[in-house]
């Protein structure tokens, strides 16, 4: 039988194969301290993208558009699936530059991270639109906007980029990177990765770009120069306001505190397994991660053994004082005197330096830690990214929602149930009003893994284009045809 290139879908299952057949000891333990050697992120270097200043980084860009603006979808769909490829092929590596890097989450997860990148949409997301009449015909096309600045997080650097890469390019568009300063090298290290093999198969240099320091001045001057179309920013609030403050359209991917509801009817099994997949995943720094559990008093018990059996291990109040005493600083002093504020210490840490912090053993690969806290405690109103997941019990249902309304700030970003309860789903949905609502499975269900959702790595919640798509970075261009042209 002759053979035949594997496709994207069968190659990301092949690497999930090994790896999870005969890599998934040695991908867990590279999270789990100083015993292990993570590969070095080279220094950035001008070249192959990567620019000393934001002007020649945009100048670079705006030539390399006016290119890829003139080529035909297929070439685009060719530099898409070179870097679809390099992200499956360059996953555990670059998986641990990243962490090596940033020192935040697992790296058996952002390797899923790189490998999940096939799924998201390149050009076969565009999509033309006509209409007729006796006056004529319409069609609506979807143009480029040309050269787009872009913030990634630390939180998912490489993954970030490569996400809006394939966005961008898709819809015609080249783009220049802001990095966070402390996840800058190993984006560089992708881009350049990107741009020569983009060059090399394709013949396009520098169509995506970035500097070689990554600072605040550098990213003041990309959301000032005037050869940026068009802001995409991933990040906290503050990079938020910086950007939207030079009146230019700003596609922004802000702040969330997802909170759990579970109710009477669920399957509690089921709900506590996906809340600790998805409230572990990365030690929890997905924006749509479960970060607050509400449930309903008359299962609370049942629920509890429930995450006890799935894998989770509860602390006592006195031990989650002393986390939120690590975790947290407080405007008035100790727990809950005054406002808190999330401290960078705990972000993004595995469980077990959680639990050390918290002056308590756990065995060795728990995946999430849980307890019990009033609904006003700081682990439940402040986004924390890190695997540890209050849970509140309140009487019912609507007390739940009550509560899940109360804690996601009005962010409208992600919003999970788990219920058999239509009504109660129903009624759910509509008072958070969120850009993602997940029913009866893990967070990560609304970007394709384990549900029919799609994946981006930018959620436009703030400025409401929610997961971003090639659409998201496109300009409505009509043009009408006088005369009643018509076929039928």
């Amino acid at each position: 039988m002759a053979s035949r290139e594997m496709t994207i879908a069968e190659t990301v299952d092949a690497v999930l194969a090994r790896w999870r057949a005969g890599g998934t000891a040695a991908v867990a333990s590279a999270s789990a301290g100083p015993r292990v050697v993570h590969p070095a992120v080279p220094a950035a270097l001008p070249g192959d993208g990567v620019f000393a200043t934001v002007d020649e980084a945009v100048k670079a860009a705006a030539e390399a558009q006016l290119r890829l603006a003139g080529m035909s979808l297929d070439d685009r769909g060719r530099i898409i699936a070179i870097i679809r490829r390099m992200c499956v092929d360059r996953a555990a590596e670059w998986a641990a530059m990243e962490l090596a890097e940033t020192r935040l989450g697992r790296v058996d997860h952002k390797t899923e991270k790189l490998l999940s990148i096939p799924k998201v949409l390149g050009v076969e997301a565009l999509r033309t639109q006509a209409r007729s009449d006796s006056t004529g015909l319409s069609i609506l096309e979807h143009a480029p906007w040309g050269v787009i600045g872009m913030v990634l997080p630390v939180t998912h650097s490489i993954p970030t980029m490569a996400s809006n890469a394939i966005n961008v390019i898709a819809a015609g568009n080249t783009a220049v990177f802001g990095a966070h300063p402390s996840g800058a090298k190993c984006a560089q290290h992708a881009l350049r990765a990107f741009n020569r093999e983009i060059e090399r198969e394709v013949g396009l240099r520098n169509v995506i770009a970035t500097t070689s320091e990554a600072t605040l001045r550098h990213a003041e001057e990309l959301f000032q120069h005037p050869s940026i179309a068009l802001l995409c920013v991933t990040g906290g609030p503050s990079v938020v306001k910086a950007a939207m403050k030079h009146g230019k359209r700003v596609i922004a991917a802000g702040p969330g505190n997802p909170p759990v509801v579970v109710d009477e009817t669920a399957d509690l099994d089921a709900a506590a397994r996906a809340i600790v997949a998805g409230g572990s995943f990365d030690n929890n720094l997905l924006c749509i991660g479960e970060k607050e559990v509400f449930v309903v008093a008359s299962v609370a018990d049942a629920f509890i053994a429930a995450m006890k059996r799935a894998g989770a291990i509860q602390l006592d109040a006195a031990a989650i004082e002393r986390l939120a005493d690590a975790a947290f600083k407080f405007d008035g002093g100790g727990v809950g005197c005054g406002r808190a504020h999330l401290k960078k210490e705990l972000v993004g840490k595995d469980t077990s330096v959680l639990a050390a912090a918290a002056g308590v053993r756990i065995p060795e690969g728990t995946p999430l830690l849980f307890g019990e806290t009033a609904s006003d405690h700081a682990f439940v109103q402040e986004e924390q990214m890190m695997p540890f997941v209050p849970i509140v019990r309140v009487p019912d249902a609507d007390a739940a929602i009550a509560a899940a309304v109360q804690a996601e700030h009005g962010y409208r970003h992600t919003a999970i149930i788990h219920s058999r309860n239509v009504d109660t789903v129903t009624k759910f949905a509509r008072a958070m009003n969120t850009t993602l609502v997940v029913h009866n499975a893990a967070c990560s269900a609304a970007l394709g893994a384990g549900g029919a959702g799609y994946l981006s790595f930018s959620i436009a919640t703030p400025t409401g284009e929610g997961v971003t798509t090639p659409m998201t970075f496109t300009r409505e261009r009509q043009l009408a045809i006088g005369g009643a042209l018509r076929i039928i």
